[in-house]
């Protein structure tokens, strides 16, 4: 079944429900975010990353621990080009079925990686996108008391289906509005097409009048800031 149809109306649901996520940015600019989940991957990334060097864009990365910890190098590679980093878990499990042990230390385990790899400090860190956008209510509730920052879309092609670079840019560039916060994956699932959807989508975003910004900047866009 082809969900790709159904997420805009996800979105106009969650959105107002679970406000203190971050859903998008200010939709009054014309920034936009580019943010991979799944990585980082020793082939798919590294292709990605030459696409966004070529266009001397920052995007924003969601990892898996485990997929640091197999491809530290790539992950020291992205964090030094100045991209963002957040956290997907360890291993791509879904954070409701995880106990408040789990998920805490399914984060904590991602972070030791990422200090590993990059020797980025757990505090600067904060970020976090659920697998397959599942949470709870209990889930965020968690994140905050642990001073991480929920982070959802606006903007879900499907990518992981591999339905195509046309089919995906084409929804991309149907939903797309400022401060759209767009979802593509450079993992196993998802990553083969990556580097190619991102070579298509960024020229026709860029005349389109787009400016891309990481997540942070986003967070600064909105009026309130999870504490």
């Amino acid at each position: 079944m082809q969900l790709a149809p159904l997420f805009p109306i996800f979105y106009q649901i969650l959105k107002p429900a679970f406000p203190n996520c971050l859903w998008c940015g200010d939709h009054n600019s014309k920034m936009v975010a580019l943010t991979f989940d799944d990585g980082p991957h020793p082939l798919y990334t590294r292709q990605l990353l030459e696409v966004l060097d070529r266009y001397k864009i920052k995007a924003s990365f969601f990892w898996l621990g485990a997929c640091v910890n197999r491809s530290p190098e790539i992950a020291k590679e992205v964090y030094s080009r100045g991209h963002w980093i957040g956290l997907h878990g360890y291993d791509h499990q879904n954070f409701p079925m995880l106990s408040p042990w789990e998920l805490q230390h399914s984060l904590e385990k991602t972070l030791t990686a990422i200090y590993n790899a990059c020797q980025l400090q757990p505090e600067q860190v904060r970020d976090v996108r659920p697998p397959n956008g599942l949470f709870t209510p209990e889930t965020l509730k968690l994140l905050r008391q642990w001073s991480y920052r929920p982070v959802m879309w606006s903007v879900v092609p499907e990518d992981w289906a591999l339905p195509g670079t046309y089919t995906v840019v084409q929804r991309v560039l149907k939903q797309v509005r400022g401060g759209s916060l767009i979802v593509l994956h450079d993992g196993t699932h998802g990553g083969q097409d990556v580097a190619v959807t991102t070579q298509t989508l960024i020229p026709q975003l860029l005349e389109l009048g787009y400016q891309f910004v990481t997540v942070d900047t986003l967070w600064q866009q909105v009026r309130f800031e999870i504490t």
